[in-house]
């Protein structure tokens, strides 16, 4: 056996067709980089038509009251969709296949998800196209699975892959993303582990793909100002931002839940009008009310905004991100938690005099690590994103927020692997339990 077959056992177990049939070594391998080269396609062809219908909906085509019509015409449209279509899903439910049988079964969901949720960020959505691209890519490594008959132990891995590989797109940090699709399942570190290099390699041959097709350079997403040389103090504000990341988790999550339970008193297909109306609405209050907030993060690392206009755009975000996800829109929240972090965090840096860039990145941290429980990836994707050497206090304000808010879940479905290791890593989190 050569080191290269060696090296293929340990970081790519063997699927098996049948039980008594031994497909060839490296295939899951090649089923890998199938599903990242497909997410990537997928990811170009999402991020293509979502960009060039937002120029034709997009707010800054029209005057806030023509945007209130916009709004309200993209949520009849929503709710159409979704009676004729059915149900787009979610993450949760992707999250929870992903724990019970490795993946997705019936990807025919994809069918109302798609349009559903392009029309709606196209429109200005508060929301973004994180959790509908990951679920279109994870559902891709799910099919190319069950085509492949693969076992479950394989059919999560190539899932995984898949969402790895749409994280990716969005965000243009591979190693980031591939910890982010692991961290996302669990409420309590990584789990799958073998899943983790397959999910690097598909988040690698997505990434790839996406940026041959699209020209993007490998340049961040965002430029921040370079941040002073990093003191002890730095730790501290660390520890402050994760604590004010924790307290924003937690208004998010239990706004979500209040706006989810007031939703259900309106009938299905009236709800996203009522949503889109109520966003169109929020506009007037501020304009950073409107879309998921990638290129405001820009506006406002670029512009020296006063901290009550700082403060008023994160809460108007806060309240119409966790408004518009409850109301049959569909989207992602990360990027509009990350939009806090930066509002939040600037308005904080000019308030105590901390480092901007420092106090920044940590809330952008601790804001999204509070909802989401990924501790690792949103550190990695957050120093990705904003080409950032800011990982020690970064890292700090994530761990404050993850043991302050881990009582606060707004990803149900999250949780400990099954079985063995799963038993194991229930034990070794005991001494967790007993911090909180």
């Amino acid at each position: 056996m050569t080191v290269i077959d060696r090296l293929r056992l340990v970081s790519f177990p063997r699927p098996f067709t049948r039980a008594d049939e031994e497909p060839p070594r490296g295939h899951l391998l090649v089923l890998v980089v199938a599903v990242g080269l497909a997410s990537g396609l997928a990811g170009a062809a999402f991020v293509g038509t979502l960009r060039g219908l937002a120029d034709l909906l997009g707010p800054s085509n029209w005057g806030r009251a023509a945007e209130l019509a916009v709004l309200g015409g993209a949520g009849l449209v929503i709710g159409l969709l979704t009676r004729v279509l059915g149900n787009p899903g979610d993450v949760e439910l992707l999250v929870d296949n992903i724990h019970v049988s490795g993946g997705r079964e019936d990807i025919r969901d994809l069918r109302a998800l798609i349009p559903v949720s392009i029309v709606g960020i196209a429109s200005g959505s508060a929301i973004g196209p994180e959790a509908p691209l990951v679920q279109t890519t994870g559902s891709i490594g799910s099919w190319i699975a069950h085509r492949t008959h693969l076992d479950r132990a394989s059919l999560r891995i190539l899932t995984i892959t898949g969402m790895a590989a749409g994280f990716t797109v969005l965000f243009g940090a591979p190693l980031g993303s591939a910890i982010f699709a692991l961290e996302i399942l669990h409420r309590r570190g990584i789990g799958y582990s073998e899943a983790l290099v397959p999910a690097i390699l598909g988040a690698l041959s997505g990434f790839a793909v996406y940026v041959a097709i699209t020209g993007l350079g490998l340049e961040p997403v965002w430029t921040f100002p370079h941040a002073h040389p990093l003191e002890v103090l730095d730790l501290g504000i660390g520890v402050l931002a994760g604590v004010a990341g924790a307290v924003v988790a937690a208004v998010f999550t239990y706004a979500s839940r209040a706006f989810r339970a007031g939703f259900r008193r309106i009938p299905a297909t009236v709800r996203p009008v009522v949503g889109g109306l109520a966003l169109g609405g929020l506009a007037f209050a501020s304009p950073y009310a409107l879309t998921y907030g990638e290129g405001q993060i820009t506006h406002v690392i670029d512009t020296r905004l006063l901290i009550v206009t700082l403060v008023v755009a994160g809460l108007v975000k806060l309240t119409a991100s966790s408004m518009i996800v409850s109301a049959g829109w569909r989207g992602g929240f990360i990027i509009p938690l990350f939009f806090m972090g930066v509002v939040f965090g600037s308005a904080v840096a000019q308030g105590l005099g901390t480092d901007r860039t420092v106090t920044m990145a940590a809330l952008m941290v601790a804001c999204n690590v509070g909802v989401t429980k990924t501790l690792v990836g949103s550190t990695l994707v957050v120093a990705e994103m904003g080409g950032m050497p800011l990982l020690p206090p970064a890292l700090v304000a994530g761990v404050v927020a993850l043991f302050l808010t881990s009582r606060v879940s707004m990803i149900e479905t999250q949780r400990d692997r099954e079985g063995e290791v799963g038993e194991r890593a229930g034990r070794d989190g005991d001494g967790m339990r007993a911090l909180e």
